[in-house]
């Protein structure tokens, strides 16, 4: 299965090389020591792009070391060093030296290696761990007898490394350099002529160690070799060279080999002793060797990313002084010690919440020091985040977005990033990313309220404060900020603006004129909230603007009307009993609730104890049987109050005449069955109804005729009198009466009232309320004037006798229905006609 998803994961990155440019790498090289500044490479050729597009494609330089060495010119496309690069003191003896960084371009994103060959020059010398070495080797040593010599270390490489040894000349040893399968040279001093410790106690000997540099570099130490005396046999390891392999960290102590030598002698001669030989300081360090069991264990702790390999000479030294030599080369082998690490290269933040899907928010690297498996990693992110990742080239990642994002729901997010390696056990690392979401203006402004509905007393002062309308934006700043204004509209026919106005910052609305209950109850005005975003989004919410009522109108009279003439007289018999209903006085006001609810009491009376009034209904009444002693005239002043804070009032006049010989048709008809009398007061009213339409339409009818024949003739009297050239002029009158006619000019309205519960109905005649005079021409002045004085006379005569006898019935009738209907509660008809005297008499 592991092998399944391997291949999986290398047909991936190899479909990414086939897809373009974008695994793309690029070789450079520049030798150490180099000063800062200096020019590396120019990449524009390789990218193929101009300078301008390398700026717009924002692209900049990325190192993959822990240490930024070079820098990206956008203007030139120049690779420049930012600081001197010492070989030697980055890379130590890895072969080759490169530095690996990565061009990232954007708009698209591409992602560009590059690696840079740090070229070694010849700048160390080759040295010796020691300036004198020494050997004690004893005068019987066999010819051929090899003594290996520790390796001078040179921190250059290739052909600046060591490439030779020479001993100084001398009679007893000569030198034999040998590569090792790596290629490095180490020498061996090799006896070639016994040595005699009578002759010479001690030899001095110069070892040179040369590199192959120009100019070439030299190194020196001294051998120092001790004669002793003679001992048989020496000391023999099972091997030449023991090959072992460790883990890295393992812990101190662990064993690493163990050499054995033997000693045919006897005694002391074969006692052996187990010591490093020239071996460097960093083995001795990691490595303690058991000097009496020649066990070779792990002293401090062994880094497989600092040196994979290590060699160590050791030499096995008899009682006599013998000595014999092996080397052991240990292996380390990586262990899963180095946990991923995920490096940022770049991050937008903050991040447009109307960002679309796939858009890059962060570019970033995983690396891992282990090698193999151990050096594999996969990288994942939580899934409940509106982010997602993909994989670039490079172990590149790129997180994207993948879903919508709202900053009214989240601001920000902190996107962990987890890295896991393949190793065993797996290792795992996080980084945690801030992503903020900017604000963009997708939310129009809300109102508190669906509609608002405000109250406001009428009679207001212009400017005052009517109520509050809000409405929040969920947005940030500008986008977020409301202004608020009035939609044109119309209130009676007036621009709402002439009524009401509205504070644009904090939505205060205002009255601007002083309101009438009476003319206006409520009215509605639109307001509209708009944000300062772009482009800008709006809402609008209805304002309902109730009036309240003030107590601010008096009540009004109906009836009976106080219209500064003499009140009229309602008549009364006194042969009427107590609760006998007189009239009714009818009022109204014009505002509303408890302002418009009025009551009744009177006032002044010229008999206090005779009548009394309704206090809800305004009904005056009788209180006790009319005697003789009462005053005919009675004068009644009702007051008439509403019900507000503070209440008005007004007052009503009646003008009552106590009458005797008052006929009532109620009375004639008391002992007729109740059903009878409304079947008979049915048709007599009907009757007259009848009558009365009929009268009328005939007296219009006759109007317009003689209207007519009277413009008729008119125009035929102008036409002769222009024909004779008669003068016409102020004093030949156009307009004159008929003397002998007999016929009154005169037009009269008439007002009949029908008792809705009589059995016969009477009429009342009023003064005619304008003059209409007659277009007949008369004789002379002085007779028109005499027919007119005289016509006057006996009109006047015949409406004073009418309104008498009018009078006389309503009151009986009101006697008669103690506590009936009033006469504003009858039907009532009203004829205009032109009637003539002649007409009059004949009517009476």
């Amino acid at each position: 299965m592991e092998v399944h998803s391997n291949r999986q994961v290398c047909y991936f990155f190899l479909c990414l090389c086939m897809s373009g440019a974008m695994c793309e790498s690029f070789h450079y090289s520049m030798p150490e020591e180099k000063k800062s500044g200096s020019l590396v490479a120019n990449v524009l050729r390789d990218l193929k792009l101009d300078v301008k597009e390398l700026s717009v494609r924002r692209a900049r330089l990325v190192s993959k070391s822990t240490k930024q060495y070079f820098q990206l010119d956008p203007h030139s496309g120049n690779v420049l060093l930012q600081d001197r690069i010492d070989r030697e003191a980055l890379c130590g003896q890895k072969d080759p030296c490169a530095l690996v960084a990565e061009i990232v371009l954007e708009n698209p994103l591409q992602v560009h290696r590059i690696e840079v060959e740090i070229e070694d020059v010849n700048d160390n010398s080759p040295q010796f761990s020691k300036k004198e070495f020494l050997f004690e080797i004893l005068e019987q040593m066999p010819t051929n007898t090899r003594f290996p010599l520790e390796k001078a270390k040179d921190a250059d490489r290739g052909e600046n490394a060591v490439q030779n040894y020479t001993l100084s000349p001398n009679g007893h040893f000569r030198l034999d350099v040998q590569r090792h399968p790596d290629g490095s040279k180490y020498a061996e001093l090799v006896l070639e002529k016994q040595l005699d410790r009578e002759e010479e106690t001690r030899l001095f000997l110069i070892l040179s160690a040369m590199d192959g540099g120009i100019p070439k570099r030299t190194g020196t130490a001294q051998i120092i070799i001790e004669v002793l005396d003679s001992n048989d046999n020496v000391p023999v390891f099972d091997k030449n060279m023991y090959n072992v392999k460790i883990m890295e960290n393992s812990q101190p102590g662990t064993l690493v080999a163990k050499m054995e030598a033997h000693d045919h002698d006897l005694g002391s001669n074969a006692e052996i002793t187990y010591s490093f030989s020239q071996v460097p300081d960093d083995v001795q360090r990691l490595f303690k060797l058991n000097t009496l069991t020649g066990e070779l264990t792990v002293a401090n702790e062994i880094d497989y990313e600092i040196n994979r390999a290590y060699d160590v000479n050791i030499k096995a030294t008899d009682g006599g002084g013998f000595s014999a030599y092996c080397k052991v080369i240990v292996e380390v082998e990586d262990r899963n010690d180095n946990a991923p690490e995920v490096t940022l290269t770049s991050l937008t933040s903050p991040l447009p919440e109307d960002s679309p899907p796939d858009t890059i928010v962060a570019l970033f690297s995983v690396t891992d020091q282990d090698s193999g498996d151990n050096g594999r990693t996969a990288c994942t992110v939580e899934s409940n985040l509106p982010f997602m990742l993909k994989v670039s080239e490079n172990n590149y990642y790129q997180l994207v977005t993948q879903q919508p994002l709202d900053r009214e729901r989240d601001s920000e997010y902190n996107v962990t990033i987890t890295a896991i390696d393949r190793g065993t056990p797996r290792l795992t690392s996080t980084r945690i990313i801030n992503v903020q979401i900017s604000d963009v203006n997708d939310n129009a402004p809300v109102f508190e309220k669906s509609t608002y509905e405000m109250q406001l007393k009428e009679n207001n002062i212009p400017g005052l404060l009517i109520g509050l309308v809000q409405a929040k934006d969920l947005d940030l700043e500008q986008n977020a900020k409301v202004t608020y204004s009035l939609l044109p509209g119309k209130v009676r026919d007036q621009p709402v603006s002439s009524y009401v106005s509205i504070n644009s910052e904090t939505g205060n609305l205002y009255a601007i004129r002083s309101l009438d209950y009476e003319q206006i109850k409520d009215f509605q005005v639109t307001v509209r909230a708009v944000d300062c975003g772009s482009p800008p989004l709006s809402s609008k919410v209805v304002v309902r603007v109730v009036i309240m009522d003030e107590n601010d109108n008096a009540p009004f009279i109906l009836y009976p009307l106080q219209n500064g003439t003499s009140p009229s007289n309602d008549l009364v018999p006194r042969e009427a009993e107590a609760g006998y209903l007189v009239t009714k006085v009818v009022a109204v006001d014009r505002d509303s609730g408890q302002n418009s609810w009025l009551s009744y009491e009177l006032l002044k009376a010229t008999e206090p104890g005779l009548f009394s009034v309704g206090a809800q209904n305004g009904e005056v009444k009788t209180v006790r049987p009319i005697n003789k002693r009462d005053s005919l005239k009675q004068k009644l002043i009702i007051g008439v109050r509403d019900n507000g804070h503070p209440p008005q009032s007004t007052s009503a006049t009646l003008s009552i005449l106590l009458v005797d010989g008052f006929s009532d048709p109620y009375m004639n008809s008391v002992d007729v069955p109740k059903d009878e009398m409304v079947q008979e007061e049915d048709r007599t009213l009907t009757m007259y109804l009848v009558i009365c339409l009929a009268v009328i339409s005939f007296i219009f009818l006759l109007s317009a005729v003689v209207f007519i024949a009277i413009k008729i003739q008119k125009r035929r009297k102008f036409i002769a009198s222009s024909t004779l050239n008669f003068p016409v002029g102020p004093n030949f009158p156009e307009n004159y009466g008929d003397a002998g006619s007999g016929s009154l000019s005169r037009a009269y309205n008439y007002e009949v009232c029908l008792a809705g519960g009589s059995l016969n109905s009477e009429f009342k005649y009023l003064r005619p309320f304008f003059p209409v005079f007659s277009v007949e021409p008369t004789q002379t002045q002085g007779a028109q004037g005499t027919s007119s004085g005289s016509q006057d006379g006996s009109s006047h005569q015949s409406e004073s006798q009418l309104v008498s006898q009018a009078r006389g019935a309503v009151s009986e009738d009101a006697a008669a229905r103690a506590g009936g209907p009033s006469c504003a509660g009858n039907q009532a008809i009203t004829a205009n006609a032109n009637i003539g005297q002649n007409d009059w008499l004949a009517y009476q």
